[in-house]
């Protein structure tokens, strides 16, 4: 079965829909998503909507952790609009109760089964969700991850693209739908074939100039949130 790896969508709906298009277009049946499908930008609700028609695996990321303290505290609320824009703020306006409940409630990690492949799906690390895995981590980071009991272990959180074979363990991660920061602009995604263990990475162009205007109307004090979706 052909696989898509989304992670660190962050409201951003029209890079999410370019990363399910050209998924579809290669023949992903499942989507395998590693958090953060809210924060720093304004769409979330086309994004839990775009995601609804697929059979799909996700996990809760460090902006789900921050919404389920947002939901009960306007002054950290505050904090987090002036840190990192208004993202929480909309899905806290646009989801519904029972949709804000299921994004507080994603486990993490999680484990699951592809036709026989061992699969672990994470945020950050799977012993820390908020621990960022780069592409130059330390080996010895990167052996840690690789635990023999999976064949592939995905990860997020660093919005940089990885994959490292380690033993038997494929580490994979995305990178970012929504805000690459590794000068790439554009949707980043990956596709993995469960029986072979391919894995594939792919950048999908979007109107990135669509979402730098909304975002700097909502956001005017923080360039860095525009900024990034272009930067080479």
């Amino acid at each position: 079965m052909k696989v898509a790896l989304l992670g660190d969508i962050h409201g951003n709906h029209l890079a999410l829909q370019a990363a399910l298009d050209s998924a579809k277009t290669l023949g992903a049946e499942r989507l395998l998503i590693t958090g953060d499908l809210v924060g720093y930008y304004g769409r979330p609700k086309e994004v839990l909507a775009m995601l609804e028609p697929w059979k799909r695996d996700m996990v809760r990321g460090n902006h789900e952790e921050m919404l389920i303290k947002a939901r009960s505290d306007a002054v950290f609320l505050a904090g987090v609009d002036s840190k990192f824009g208004i993202g929480l703020r909309r899905a806290l306006e646009q989801l519904s109760a029972q949709q804000l409940d299921q994004l507080c409630a994603l486990p993490h990690p999680l484990e699951i089964e592809i036709g026989g492949r061992r699969i672990q799906i994470c945020h950050g690390s799977p012993w820390d969700i908020d621990q960022y895995i780069y592409p130059d981590a330390d080996p010895k980071l990167l052996e840690r991850c690789a635990s023999p009991d999976f064949d592939v272990v995905v990860l997020g959180h660093t919005h940089h693209p990885l994959h490292r074979q380690i033993g038997r363990c494929h580490i994979v991660n995305p990178g970012s739908v929504g805000q690459p920061r590794n000068r790439r602009p554009g949707a980043s995604w990956a596709l993995l074939d469960s029986e072979s263990l391919e894995v594939r990475h792919f950048v999908e162009p979007y109107d990135i100039a669509s979402v730098v205007g909304e975002t700097r109307t909502a956001n005017p004090q923080l360039s860095y949130l525009w900024e990034v979706l272009e930067r080479r």
